[in-house]
């Protein structure tokens, strides 16, 4: 007869085991983390216009575990498609007035990895707005 630990560490087993073969499954058919492309809005305060534009953004599925059971001695892997390389590129908002620079730069993704996310180059939120969200009517500039 077993008892209602080892009952417990083979149901955990199981679990685990059940939650591995459906991620890796999954993971098979979902997009894995890369740069790709996406559309942004681009405003300056000082100038009446929002452009969107076309860049590349890091996006995919990276293999994250969030055990049923939590402990404090289990370590934690919640990895999210993050930035490897950057690369900058700039361009000229339409509309600006004399004396405020037009010019605007933004962030282009030349490779991504999976890790812990990192508030300095990436949105680690549930949810946040939307990457083409304007305070300013919209103007369309398609640049890569």
């Amino acid at each position: 007869m077993y008892t209602s630990q080892e009952i417990m560490i083979k149901l955990y087993n199981v679990i685990t085991l059940f939650f591995f073969i459906h991620t890796c499954a999954y993971a098979s058919i979902l997009r894995h983390c890369e740069p790709v492309n996406e559309t942004i809005s681009v405003e300056k305060e000082e100038c009446p216009k929002c452009v969107l534009i076309t860049t590349r953004i890091c996006s995919g599925y990276c293999l994250t575990r969030d055990f049923l059971f939590k402990s404090t001695i289990a370590p934690l892997y919640q990895h999210v498609c993050s930035y490897k390389e950057i690369r900058y590129e700039k361009i000229k908002l339409p509309g600006c007035p004399n004396g405020v620079d037009p010019y605007f730069t933004y962030p282009v993704a030349v490779s991504c990895y999976c890790s812990l996310c990192k508030m300095d180059n990436s949105d680690c939120t549930t949810q946040s707005i939307s990457p083409s969200f304007c305070i300013y009517g919209k103007t369309h500039l398609y640049l890569i």
